[in-house]
């Protein structure tokens, strides 16, 4: 029988409570599914002003908790809120670093400079609420720079307390490129030993780096897909670290992100006009015919769209794609409908595209949740040109809906995405590997070249697509692999 775990996850956001990106994805997600597997689970994640009190509703009233940030004393308010049996959220209500109109920057993108401060407060009361509460721990998980401190604390702070003290420490990089690099001022009020700000764990040109910390005091490391585990291990992914993970060897690796098919499944998706299934894909016209009408675009059964949603920054690929999209619709019969919001340079110019090739080109300037369901059943392909994923999600729910992506080969989109093979038809989409607009041209040609001229190998594709799975279930057994070996990497350390 599989042993039952007592996990604390300690993570700045979660769906359905705050989220900026796919770390909230995962903290909303893993939990639910390794409860739902025996473990008891615990989430800290701070109490934002975004967020609805009456999604924190409980009746469980909260409860006042000091926390010791370095010789500072802070006093904070506790939310909780069961889930379910085994599944407790703890909302930090602390309105001096949480209260704020950002999770991470203003309304003008701008990092507030007390962001060390607020997550490593966030970091030490996830610490504090164990010994408060009397909840004793096997594993914590510590998610990107925001909440590395917790490990730092745990392996320096709290290595002796009774409920803190046998629990290893996990942490999970959602983006290396993200790594908590700030001035060295905060460094007392963190409260981190003098003898750590060296260049082999905190210290960075002068600064403090929380993720390179973090990394350093992690029993194991993983990160969100095996490629772009490997992919970090050399500088050109790396962002500065590949040498400190180098360092960690086997203790470090990648296991994918699942997806939650019950939001995103054209089986069950309440968002789109009409559903439909891999054995009767006849709604997928409907919704076809729908997006043209919502972009504006011509509206020909017989001519592919493709679909973009993602963010409007250079990590996406996007600027690559601008050089060549005009190309694109002036040489080859196909559409796009384009969803995003970032870059105000990218976002001007795909947003004006639609004036310039009516009926074309399609794009709305923002995020649409039920325009982004509409775009993943109702387009023929989904693009996603990107310098560097992690790991990706919507790919993912494009083979679910039988939208063929069309993907840079790297990290997840390599993990996730079967190349075509046109010998034979096998294959999910249609992948390429120079950072190029040429290979953007040349590979979205090639994809509208079999829609049109190997229709058979198209549908082929859409069938095998639509079959594959990534659930949660399958993400959640290899982290409880991962658990287990991070808690044989520590007891092997105890012993030494």
């Amino acid at each position: 029988m599989k042993e039952k775990l007592n996990i604390l996850f300690v993570t700045p956001e979660s769906v359905p409570f705050a989220k900026t990106g796919g770390l909230a994805d995962v903290a909303g997600a893993l939990p639910k599914t390794l409860a739902q597997n025996g473990h008891n689970v615990t989430v800290v994640m701070p109490y934002y002003a975004s967020i609805p009190a009456e999604l924190i509703k409980s009746e469980e009233p909260p409860f006042s908790m000091n926390v010791w940030m370095g010789n500072q004393e802070e006093w904070c308010l506790v939310h909780p809120k069961k889930i379910r049996k085994n599944l407790t959220y703890y909302f930090i209500d602390f309105q001096k670093y949480f209260f704020r109109e950002g999770l991470y920057h203003n309304a003008a993108m701008q990092d507030y400079l007390d962001n060390p401060k607020r997550f490593a407060f966030l970091s030490q009361a996830a610490m504090y609420l164990c010994k408060t509460k009397q909840l004793k721990m096997d594993i914590v998980h510590a998610h990107d720079w925001q909440t590395s401190p917790a490990l730092a604390y745990l392996k320096t702070h709290h290595w002796n307390c009774p409920y803190l003290g046998s629990a290893a420490g996990v942490l999970t990089i959602h983006n290396i490129g993200y790594q908590g690099k700030y001035p060295h001022e905060s460094y007392d009020y963190l409260g981190f030993r003098e003898i750590d700000f060296n260049e082999h764990v905190f210290e960075d040109f002068g600064g403090i780096n929380l993720l390179k910390g973090g990394i350093h005091f992690a029993d194991l490391v993983n990160t969100v897909s095996p490629s772009y585990a490997n992919e970090t291990l050399t500088s050109t992914y790396s962002h500065g670290l590949d040498h400190v993970l180098q360092k960690k060897e086997d203790q470090y690796i990648g296991i994918l992100n699942g997806v939650d098919y019950t939001e995103w499944d054209p089986e069950n998706d309440k968002l789109i006009p009409q559903k439909y299934t891999v054995k009767n894909k006849s709604g997928k016209k409907t919704c076809k015919r729908t997006l043209q009408k919502r972009f504006d675009l011509y509206e020909e059964g017989n001519m592919p769209i493709i679909g973009i949603i993602s963010r409007m920054a250079e990590q996406k690929g996007l600027y690559l794609l601008a050089d060549t999209i005009e190309a694109i619709v002036k040489n080859m019969r196909v559409q796009f409908a384009i969803l995003g919001s970032g870059d105000k340079n990218l976002e001007n110019y795909f947003g004006s595209l639609p004036k310039k090739y009516s009926g074309l080109i399609g794009s709305h300037i923002g995020y649409n949740n039920k325009l982004a369901h509409g775009i993943e059943a109702g387009a023929d392909f989904f693009l996603m040109p990107s310098l560097y994923e992690p790991c990706g999600l919507n790919q993912i729910y494009s083979l679910r809906y039988g939208t063929l992506p069309i993907v840079r080969a790297t990290g997840g989109l390599d993990d996730t995405v079967q190349q075509y093979d046109e010998a034979n038809g096998e294959g999910t989409g249609f992948k390429y590997y120079d950072a190029t607009p040429r290979a953007i041209y040349d590979t979205i040609g090639w994809a509208v070249s079999t829609y049109y001229d190997r229709p058979e190998h198209y549908q082929k594709m859409q069938t095998s697509a639509m079959k594959k799975s990534f659930s949660w279930d399958e993400s959640a057994a290899k982290y409880e692999q991962a658990y287990q070996r991070a808690r044989e990497i520590k007891a092997k350390h105890d012993k030494q």
